[in-house]
């Protein structure tokens, strides 16, 4: 069996990891530094936690499910110990993004990150339905980055992906710079900032007298028709009048330079003060 060192196994992230890992064919070694989470590992999932020498023992992959401002704190820490060829998988491209992992050539680096559950699916389930994160019950498509170390590595990088992201639809390869371009750029910078903004502008809506729950269903119901139209979920098309609003509506919300959150330099500000 593969041998994986998951460091941060009793935190947000880590425990959801743990969880799909137990069982799965890789011998697994859990670190966690909090009493709360070793409690957590032992209580809930009957996983015993070990130190990070005895974890690190011959270790073939390290996963780092720690938050973005540890990584390179985390990462320094342990690459002495690591031997030639030992995969290091993190888990948001945020941090090898910046350089946070050390300079070693011959370590791998993988990057992996869901997509979440997508907001059109075919779910049936309630489990499923209200696991909006995803890694539990609800499918979710994931992005991987292979960013340093031998091609044939990434298939190992892959198989984990799938199983820690679990249950997992499409898998997509794509570049560490990609990966920041679509996280903080587009779904973060862009998409999160413009959720937050509609849901300012349904709370005006109710502070200038609609009921709360009227404007909230109001909003909610068009987010999924008017989505469907423009992501082509649907073939449709949008009213003359819906058409109307969208052409004097994106000016009077938009700078005219909004897209230069995407350049270069603009993702790495924006993760320069993430990590």
């Amino acid at each position: 069996m593969t041998s994986i060192a998951l460091f941060g196994a009793g935190g947000k992230m880590g425990y959801r990891l743990a969880k799909n890992l137990k069982g799965a064919r890789f011998d697994v070694r859990h670190v966690e530094v909090s009493e709360a989470g070793k409690t957590r590992l032992k209580t809930d999932l009957g996983l015993d936690c070990l130190d990070q020498a005895q974890a690190l023992d011959g270790a073939e992959v390290v996963i780092l499910a720690v938050p973005d401002t540890a990584i390179g704190k985390v990462a320094a820490g342990i690459v002495d110990q690591l031997k030639p060829g030992t995969m290091v998988i993190a888990l948001d491209a945020a941090a090898p993004f910046a350089g946070h992992l050390p300079t070693r050539a011959d370590l791998t680096y993988f990057v992996t990150h869901p997509c979440h559950p997508p907001i059109f699916n075919d779910e049936t389930e309630m489990q499923a339905k209200k696991d909006h994160f995803g890694g539990l019950f609800a499918k979710q498509h994931i992005v991987s980055a292979l960013m340093q170390g031998p091609e044939e590595a990434y298939a190992l990088g892959e198989e984990i992906a799938r199983t820690i992201w679990a249950p997992v639809m499409r898998s997509h390869r794509v570049t560490v710079e990609q990966m920041a371009l679509l996280e903080p750029g587009l779904s973060e910078t862009v998409c999160a900032s413009l959720l937050v903004v509609m849901r300012q502008a349904m709370d005006e809506c109710v502070a200038r007298g609609v009921p709360a729950e009227a404007a909230r269903d109001f909003l909610l119901g068009h987010m999924n028709v008017l989505g469907a139209v423009i992501f082509k979920e649907v073939d449709g098309v949008f009213s003359d009048a819906c058409n109307k609003a969208i052409e004097f509506g994106i000016p009077a919300l938009m700078r005219d330079d909004w897209k230069k959150v995407f350049e270069p330099q603009e993702i790495a500000e924006s993760i320069r003060r993430i990590t």
